[in-house]
């Protein structure tokens, strides 16, 4: 296959590395980077197989002002919701392309530990099962791919997964210990679910690999960006200086900006999330936020 990769970040470069194994694979990103097989957009466009790797809070921007439709097939491989609409993924790229032409893939999934070739299992989700297939089988030896067709349970599960990571931060940071770990990231599951079937998504899907797989690996461990932000909240820094400090984009962040919209417009209980949003937005102290959640959640 010939495969290109939009956005050449940790995880684009990660993906870079994984479908470079069996195939012919280039890079583009809006900054050069020094990486072989690296070109211009233009040349990135023409590839039958695209995978972007664009944060989601600027997929809309990118989509309009650059994307040129050839007939390409896209696997999504960011996660997120988009902060000023409470879109999905998969509602802005279904403006540019239709349904049985997108992907998206998700899964436990550290870039630092794919690009070692470390084995994992990931899913590739579409309403097309036959493009998903064509995506996952170009998957190397070291990563196990699974199809299916719960698009709307593999965003909700991407997305949320972050916010709940940030939450398993916070615990962490507090020294608040494993047991008090492995009750939110279990009430963080049951909040996800929830949410996710307000929108038509399947429960299982939350059992999967996209959703507890990927939320249990995110939620407890420092190679999360995500839980590092919670550990610098618990450590009383602002959420400005984190982020700056991290210098790098955790979407965790403008997702629970977006679940705070979404959950008030439509009435839907996330205290795990919404006490996320407090600290971030409101400043709100991480002992208060636990006491609430033991309280409320």
């Amino acid at each position: 296959m010939k495969i290109s990769i939009i956005g050449a970040g940790k995880w684009g470069q990660a993906l870079y590395h994984v479908y470079s194994q069996k195939n012919e694979v280039v890079i583009h990103s809006r900054t050069v980077k020094e990486i072989e097989n690296f070109v211009s957009l233009d040349e990135a466009l023409n590839a039958e197989y695209l995978v972007m790797a664009i944060p989601a809070q600027y997929v809309r921007e990118w989509m309009e002002n650059n994307f040129e439709d050839r007939g390409q097939n896209i696997l999504v491989a960011a996660k997120g919701i988009e902060t000023s609409t409470g879109d999905f993924l998969n509602d802005i790229y279904g403006n540019f392309l239709t349904d049985d032409r997108l992907a998206y893939i998700s899964g436990p999934s550290f870039a630092a530990e794919v690009k070692q070739s470390l084995p994992t299992a990931l899913i590739i989700s579409s309403t097309n099962l036959n493009l998903a297939k064509v995506y996952a089988d170009a998957l190397p030896e070291f990563i196990k791919g699974y199809v299916d067709d719960d698009v709307v349970g593999a965003e909700v599960s991407g997305a949320y997964k972050n916010v709940i990571a940030i939450a398993g931060g916070v615990c962490d940071g507090l020294g608040l210990g494993n047991n008090a770990r492995a009750a939110l990231i279990s009430r963080g599951l049951v909040e996800m679910t929830r949410f996710g079937e307000a929108f038509g998504a399947k429960s299982e899907t939350f059992l999967s690999l996209g959703g507890a797989g990927d939320l249990f690996l995110t939620a407890s461990s420092t190679l999360s960006r995500n839980y590092r932000v919670g550990l610098g909240l618990a450590n009383g820094k602002k959420i400005d200086d984190i982020l700056e400090e991290l210098g790098e984009v955790a979407e965790g962040v403008p997702t629970a900006k977006s679940l705070e919209k979404i959950a008030k417009k439509r009435d839907i209980y996330l205290p795990i999330a919404h006490e996320v949003y407090a600290m971030i937005e409101e400043g709100k102290d991480p002992l208060e936020s636990v006491k609430d959640l033991l309280l409320h959640a």
